[in-house]
Formats: C-alpha cells, structure tokens, sequence
C-alpha cells in the first residue's frame, strides 16, 4: 500500500507545476484552448497506446467522467482563477477532500471515520495558510465556480472507483483525457480567439502539461484511485499547492514567510494523517479488509476475469466479442 500512496502522490506533486509552467511558458488568455491541447492530445496517444476504445455500454459512463475530471473541473477552475485571487480558488479547491468523504459514504458505502475528517479539515487550514494573503477578495461568481469545481472533482474520484471497466488504469485514463477534450473543444472555438503562432517554449510547455501533467499524472491518479480508499487518494492532492509554492520558492526567488512555512507543515502532517485514518480495517486474522470489493465483471453471458496488462485486456475484450481494438 505504501508504494500505491508514493505512486499516487507523484501526481498532485507534479500539477504543482502548472502554475508555473503555464504562467512563464504559455500566452494568456487561451485557458479553454490550452485545456483542449492538455487533454486530447494525450487522451489520442494513449489510446493509440493500449488500442482499445470504450464500449457502447460504458460510452455513458465515460462520457460523465469525462466531464467530471476534466471538462467541468478546468472550466470551472479557470473561472476561479480569474475571477479569484490563486490562494482563495486554491482553498476552496482543497474543499474537494470534505466533498470526497461524503459522496463516497453515498456511493461506496465507505466509513467516515473522524479522523479522516479532522485531517481534511487541518489540510483546509493548511492550504489557507500557505496560500491566502492579507488582500484576499470574495466574489460570489469566482466562489460558485470554486466550490462547484471541488465538487466535480470530488464526484469524479468517487465515480471513477464506483464504475471500475474490465480494462487497464491506462485505458480508462485515455477514455477520459479523449472524451474530456472532446467535450472542451466546442467551448473553445465558442469562448476564445485562435491561438497565435506558438513558439518551440509554448510548445515545449505544452509537451510537459499534455505528456506528464495529463497522460503520466492521470494514469497514476486513476491507478490510486482503483487502489486507494477514496478518502486517501483525495488528501494527497494536497501535495499539489505544497508543490506550487516550493516551486515558486526555488525557481522564480518568491518570498516564504513563516506562516507559508507552518501551513506548509500542517498540510503535510494532514496528508500524513490522512492516510492513516484510510487505511482499510483489518480483520481478525490480521489482514487488511478491502473498502470496496470489485464485483466479477460481465458483458452479456461472458464473464471477464480480472487479467492484468493491456495484451490480457486485450485477450478479455476479445472473448466478449467486443469490436472496439483497434
């Protein structure tokens, strides 16, 4: 389990950098365009990789969290960040981790266990402290579409555990990069201009976003969402201002203060925290009992067993008799 938390955090680290990357390597006022450029790209590239395509049956179901993780959150997130100051659009994105508690007590049944929500709330507290500064602004639309991005998000993670398809955390993240982006495009060509001619700077950021802040992150995202409690994998997510703001430190000479530096430190020790009040129960023989147990699989009469690896993938496609590899 250790090494699935390790492998999962690696994800909210690396978004850290967007902030940085999109602000110093990409032209401004495109961020529906450069989210279409993020996603589809390496939603096709993946599925190029694995060749397999979602079925009639889970097209619904892709679809939805497709918009879930990624349509929805970025659009709502970019009205955030516009219309918000960045700490303020970062703590109510933090929220996601309360949100996740709740919908996976609905959807999955899981536990809420009190420490888990005591952590939550520190990691809340934490995130304010690192990122929220004296000048701090409300406004009613920028808090709407914060709130309304922490709950797609958090109804994304959950879904995304809830409907687990016969098929690698590879594929299914190349369903959703792909239809995520497919559902971004038209917003793109409605809200904003073209883009200007891009330089090998732009295009080398939107190298790093597509191939390591989507396709990389997202696999290892999903994969620790199949893994992981719910509640688990949504704490570490806030690795990603922790990140951003060490990052800024570092690369760009911003200022730490000391009160950056404690809520630093509390929502490290709240992801810690968190972990811990996820782990699985165990039983009495010792043995960590799972927090959800994945049904057997079918596609009509045919049963799919739970192979692993894009070439089993593959080999249970075929005996469902699904026409979808390419």
């Amino acid at each position: 389990m250790t090494r699935d938390i390790l492998l999962t955090a690696i994800a909210p680290a690396i978004w850290g950098s967007t902030y940085l990357v999109t602000t110093q390597g990409l032209p401004d006022g495109y961020p529906v365009t450069l989210a279409v450029l993020r996603a589809l790209p390496a939603g096709l590239l993946l599925l190029a990789l694995t060749r397999c395509l979602p079925p009639k049956a889970w097209l619904g179901r892709a679809f939805a969290l497709g918009a879930l993780n990624f349509a929805i959150f970025w659009t709502l997130l970019f009205v955030a960040a516009y219309r918000l100051p960045g700490g303020v659009a970062a703590t109510l994105g933090s929220l996601q981790v309360l949100i996740v508690i709740g919908l996976a007590r609905g959807f999955l049944g899981t536990p809420v266990r009190a420490l888990a929500v005591l952590a939550a709330l520190f990691g809340v507290l934490g995130v304010a402290l690192l990122l929220l500064g004296p000048d701090a602004s409300l406004d009613p639309i920028g808090i709407a579409a914060g709130i309304g991005g922490a709950a797609s998000m958090a109804a994304g993670t959950v879904l995304s555990r809830k409907w687990q398809p016969p098929v690698s955390a590879l594929s299914f993240t190349a369903w959703q990069l792909t239809l995520g982006g497919v559902l971004l495009l038209p917003l793109a060509f409605v809200l904003e201009p073209p883009l200007p001619a891009l330089t090998g700077t732009n295009l080398a950021a939107l190298a790093w976003l597509g191939l390591v802040g989507a396709a990389l992150t997202y696999w290892l995202w999903f994969r620790g969402v199949a893994r992981l409690e719910p509640g688990a994998v949504s704490m570490l997510g806030m690795m990603s201002p922790v990140t951003a703001v060490a990052l800024g430190w570092v690369w760009l000479g911003e200022a730490l203060s000391p009160v950056q530096a404690l809520g630093a430190v509390i929502v490290l020790g709240s992801v810690w925290a968190g972990q811990r009040a996820n782990r699985p129960r165990r039983t009495r023989a010792g043995q960590p009992r799972k927090a959800l147990e994945r049904p057997p699989l079918t596609h009509g009469d045919v049963a799919m067993p739970p192979e692993k690896g894009w070439r089993s993938e593959r080999r249970i496609l075929r005996k469902a008799q699904r026409p979808y590899l390419l």
